[in-house]
């Protein structure tokens, strides 16, 4: 069981309040995402492919991350979900920014990696991720609805070279 501290809009956390992944999660409470778009020292992007079993199965991602377990800070999560989900281990990371989400009843965080990891050694985990692959920054602002699960990222891509 996967337990999430709860937190309000203004991303102050609600406190005797734990929320379970799986349960609906109650009205005016949200729980911490935590993505990290990865950007090599060459300047080509990341894109992790979703495994097919998953919610936008077989499309490809601008980002690593996840949820953030109870107790974890952002940087902590985006982290901890860098390393889970790509192999890649720094704590050099950038937060980009916030946004709310009714819909999902989430508070995404946004990270950046700037990194010269070895570009061949990326590991995908199991029921998360089933290939990977490094694009520039004009195609993955090229890629549309259908190749890319979300387009949250893109923004952050448009001002990269600022970064």
């Amino acid at each position: 069981m996967e337990l999430w501290d709860a937190y309000n809009s203004s991303f102050i956390k609600i406190e005797n309040v734990t929320l379970v992944r799986g349960e609906p999660v109650p009205k005016d409470m949200f729980h911490l995402v935590c993505d990290i778009l990865v950007k090599h020292t060459d300047g080509t992007f990341l894109l992790m492919k979703r495994d097919p079993q998953k919610h936008f199965g077989g499309m490809w991602e601008a980002s690593a991350g996840g949820s953030a377990l109870a107790g974890e800070n952002p940087l902590q999560c985006a982290i901890r979900e860098l390393k889970e989900e790509t192999g890649i281990i720094s704590a050099d990371l950038v937060e980009l920014g916030r946004e709310v989400s009714d819909k999902t009843s989430s508070i995404y965080i946004e990270f950046l990696c700037i990194t010269d990891w070895n570009k061949d050694n990326i590991s995908l985990q199991q029921g998360e991720t089933v290939d990977y692959k490094w694009v520039s920054k004009e195609e993955l602002l090229s890629m549309n609805k259908d190749e890319l699960a979300t387009e949250r990222m893109q923004k952050y891509v448009i001002n990269s070279d600022n970064i």
